[in-house]
Parts: C-alpha cells; structure tokens; sequence
C-alpha cells in the first residue's frame, strides 16, 4: 500500500516481534496519543496489552499504522474512509471495472444504433 518513496522517509521496521508505543510512534512518525485514538477506530488495529495495561505491538501492527498513516495524511482519506479502504481494498478496482465496462456496452449500443440508422 505504501509507494516506494513514501517507504523512504520512515525508518526500517526492526527485526523485532514486539515495539512499545513509543517505539511505533518513532517509525511511524506519529504521536502516542493518535496511535490509542486510531485503536479505537481501527478494530483490526490491537496490539498486546500486557502488565499496567502496557502495548506491545506486532510487526503487523507497525505495518498497518503505516498504510493508515499514508491514508489519512498523504492520500487525504478521512478516518471513515480509510477505515472502508482497509476494510474492502478491491472495493475501488471493483468499481472501475464495472465502470469500464459500462462504458463499452455503451459504445456498443451507439455503434449497433448507427449501423441501424444507415
């Protein structure tokens, strides 16, 4: 989901298995109180809550703070939006096939109505 480029300005996911918010916070160049408020938006967001209700996130997680992070601040989606788009990625593929395909059936007519017509 995230393009090249955008890769590039944020540091290398460690090969670790867990990071604390802080951690996530730094690669995902993101403060630790957006990270909890996009928990509650985001439910395939949760990381381990341990002792002291501490969280450890995944390698996963760190990932998909990521593709939220491009969302919301590169592409512009809003929170409802992104939350669609993480939730049915083939939703806007879907939608332009269908929309490519109207458009030639339309042509078709078109072409079958002038071939009449003559």
């Amino acid at each position: 989901m995230l393009e090249a480029s955008q890769n590039n300005e944020l540091p290398a996911i460690p090969g670790k298995r867990y990071f604390t918010i802080g951690e996530v916070s730094e690669l995902c160049d993101v403060k630790p109180h957006v990270l909890r408020y996009w928990e509650q938006e985001f439910p395939n967001l949760s990381p381990v809550k341990r002792r002291g209700n501490r969280r450890y996130y995944q390698r996963q997680d760190v990932i998909l703070i990521r593709q939220i992070r491009a969302l919301l601040y590169e592409q512009g989606y809003t929170i409802g939006g992104a939350r669609a788009k993480l939730a049915n990625p083939d939703a806007e593929e879907t939608s332009t096939q269908q929309h490519q395909m109207m458009d030639d059936t339309v042509k078709q007519l078109e072409e079958l109505l002038d071939y009449i017509k003559s």
